[in-house]
């Protein structure tokens, strides 16, 4: 790799996606132009990176130092202004290296230039000449999804050669479309004018967000509408008002789950389907939608949280939709929650941001009390469809048979729906068959060998798996400390066991079992989704993958099978949190005009969340939440950071976290609390233990953060600390 001296060249600062808390300077050759937000191609070791230029100040370098020399400037619209300084602030907020952040900004390959120039290939509907086994499989797959195909990708699902694409080429069944001029959506294609029925209370409610678009500054909504309240609709107004000014949208979901809906349902309302970003979007795809957004080609973006680091033109919406999930939370390098952020990302652009839930987060409802946030309530559902009438199932009276876990209250309910041809949904959040697996006799527990937690048994895969490391064995015959066979038995339920139960009691319903177990694709989810609709399922059976945002007509009875499973885990957000899943899980009952039940199964029906929720008396939950969380300095009545410490040795994860807390300094306000082992003490093989900082809430805990860092010793290379600002888990 070429290195230069500096003397009478211009160097230029550029952020590259590594770990890095400063941009790297190269010497820009006379022949090549930037400006800030320039993509380029630049050496780094032995290797090619695609860094963005900044505007940071270039520091002044001796005629004798030699740097390494720009690659290539790509011919590409520089990232806007706005995103620089989004970047800067996620990383100034988060504490994370800027390199790190800007990577979620460079979620492009390195060939994606290239990538753009790939040739895409649409059917014409003509049949060839002479049908063959190959040209079959060509037109069955173009027939079965019509879309435009890039060329390496048919050739790779159609598994044909480059000859038979030629060949359907040249009678014209294929037509030729150049991807770099494929959008999603476009001025010309949206139906913006579409006329739209809305209620009364919809139509005010659309207005208002609007009239928030109409005034072309940062400000914040919170749409807060009972389940089946419409909500989706009345922020496709805002949508449609932005649209109709030339400017682009993003839309953030908290799971890939939810796009199948939201993107039909766009389709329906704007005749075409916004783009998608999550991890389930092919490389080559993820490339084009990248480079399309950037130069203002895809004006609607329906994605998940890392959505909101693509390079928009001309940004004029966000809308956070589930705004309360707790998916919206990173937690894995960089520690960010995708809500904030929005608003942070909003407040940066000048433009408006909705939030949208049945359950708003407490936060947000504080923000709204505190007068930062328009409030936009919808009080009933669309239509006029009645709220499920929820009812409490005391399992201490109403216990099931032996060995099993549905009351004979909930049997029978289930019994009445399949009877009347309507559907029924079962709700678990526990995936696999049993959380433990253990021995009868000598009291043997299967536990994973790289993570504190039990083996769950999966009896769909004959296997014993770790849902936090992966690990996974085939389930064993015998007991590996006595030996014996006959003793090893399940432990409780997850959402196999109560398949295996219900195909007991109704033996010829049609079952339905939805998990990340069962689906791994959108595709997949789309499916089954739409056999719910389409009447093809009498039961469903679930975890939180279907508890919010869908839509099923048919289903009168939800059962929850045990609803103290959130209760019990020690955090302060654990009652918000149930209460939000219950209330979501139950809205899928009776979202037509049939009359429908939640039956909720507990051991604690005198518990605040069961009360509140079969009284439907939300505010009466919140009032209560706020009053403790106030009188504790809670969130959002105070600040949290979390330093978490892991090494492969515990003794270095230890003295590593009390070397942090003996250099934190003192300073009004604020507790550093800690260290201690972590409740999850060992992950992946890594020991963990954790410090955490509480403030009031006016503190400025970065400071404080970036105070004890530089007094402690940066950590060792088998010591790894990560920073969580505002944490929402504390395991």
């Amino acid at each position: 790799m070429i290195k230069d001296s500096v003397l009478n060249k211009k160097i230029i600062p550029v952020w590259l996606p590594i770990p890095s808390f400063q941009p790297y300077c190269y010497i820009l050759p006379d022949e090549m132009k930037t400006s800030p937000g320039s993509l380029v191609r630049v050496p780094l070791g032995s290797r090619e990176l695609i860094g963005l230029v900044s505007d940071d100040v270039v520091p002044v370098f001796s005629s004798s130092i030699k740097l390494r020399v720009v690659s290539k400037v790509f011919n590409f619209p520089p990232i806007n202004q706005e995103l620089l300084e989004f970047v800067r602030f996620v990383s100034s907020y988060t504490l994370a290296p800027l390199g790190l952040v800007a990577r979620m900004v460079l979620k492009i390959s390195i060939s994606f230039e290239e990538d753009m120039n790939e040739e895409g290939l649409l059917y014409s509907g003509l049949i060839p000449e002479h049908i063959t086994s190959a040209r079959s499989r060509v037109i069955e797959l173009l027939m079965r999804t019509p879309r435009v195909w890039p060329r390496s990708q048919l050739l790779r699902e159609a598994g044909v050669s480059s000859r038979v694409l030629e060949r359907l080429k040249a009678q014209g069944v294929l037509k030729s479309i150049n991807l770099a001029y494929q959008s999603v959506i476009s001025a010309a294609t949206a139906s913006v004018d579409k006329p739209v029925l809305l209620e009364k209370a919809q139509r005010q409610a659309a207005n208002l967000l609007q009239a928030a678009v109409l005034e072309k500054r940062f400000s914040v909504s919170l749409l807060d509408g009972v389940t089946g309240s419409g909500k989706t609709e009345v922020y496709f107004e805002a949508i449609a008002e932005t649209l109709q000014k030339d400017l682009q949208v993003l839309i953030l979901v908290p799971e890939i789950s939810l796009t199948p809906q939201l993107l039909d349902r766009f389709a329906s309302r704007f005749g075409h389907a916004p783009s998608e970003w999550h991890s389930d979007v092919p490389r080559l795809q993820r490339n084009r939608i990248w480079s399309q957004v950037a130069q203002g080609g895809i004006r609607v973006v329906a994605g998940a949280r890392s959505a909101l680091f693509l390079p928009f033109q001309k940004l004029g919406l966000i809308i956070v939709d589930e705004e309360h999930d707790s998916a919206y939370k990173q937690e894995d390098k960089i520690f960010y929650n995708a809500r904030d952020m929005a608003v942070a990302r909003g407040s940066i652009a000048n433009i408006p941001v909705i939030l949208a839930s049945a359950t708003p987060s407490l936060e947000s409802y504080v923000n709204v009390k505190r007068g930062r946030y328009r409030y936009i309530h919808l009080s009933s559902r669309f239509s006029n469809a009645a709220m499920p009438h929820l009812k409490a199932i005391d399992l201490r009276v109403n216990r099931p048979s032996s060995g099993h876990f549905l009351s004979p209250i909930l049997l029978r309910a289930m019994r009445d729906v399949l009877e009347g041809g309507k559907q029924s949904l079962l709700f678990l959040n526990r995936r696999g068959y049993a959380p433990l697996t253990l021995c009868r006799f000598c009291g043997h527990r299967f536990s994973c060998p790289n993570c504190s937690t039990w083996l769950v048994e999966h009896r769909s895969s004959s296997s014993l798996q770790c849902h936090h490391c992966n690990y996974h064995k085939i389930i064993p015959e015998i007991c590996p400390e006595c030996g014996l066979s006959e003793h090893l038995v399940a432990c409780g339920p997850g959402i196999e066991r109560i398949a295996e139960e219900v195909k007991e009691e109704f033996s010829h319903a049609r079952i339905l079992v939805l998990s990340t177990d069962t689906v791994r694709s959108v595709k997949q989810i789309r499916f089954k989704l739409e056999s719910i609709k389409q009447g093809h399922v009498d039961i469903v059976i679930g975890t939180q993958l279907i508890a919010k945002g869908h839509h099923f007509p048919d289903i009168t009875l939800v059962g929850v099978i045990d609803a103290d499973i959130g209760l019990s885990n020690g955090d302060m957000r654990a009652a918000e949190r149930t209460f939000q899943l219950l209330s979501q899980v139950t809205g899928r009952a009776g979202r037509t005009h049939s009359e429908s039940i939640a039956l909720i199964q507990t051991y604690q029906p005198d518990h605040p969340v069961m009360q509140a929720l079969i009284a439907n008396d939300r505010t009466a939950f919140l009032t209560r939440e706020i009053e403790e969380r106030e009188a504790n300095q809670f969130p959002p009545f105070g600040r949290f950071a979390a330093l978490i410490v892991s090494s492969r040795m515990r003794s270095k994860a230890e003295s590593y976290a009390r070397i942090l807390r003996s250099a934190a300094p003192e300073a009004p306000g604020i507790t550093v609390l800690g260290p201690a082992e972590a409740p999850l003490a060992l992950i992946r093989g890594r020991y963990r233990f954790r410090l955490l900082i509480q403030g009031s809430p006016h503190i400025h805990i970065q400071s404080f953060i970036r105070c004890l860092l530089k007094k402690a010793s940066a950590p060792c290379g088998l010591v790894h600390l990560q920073v969580d600002i505002d944490p929402q888990s504390f395991l």
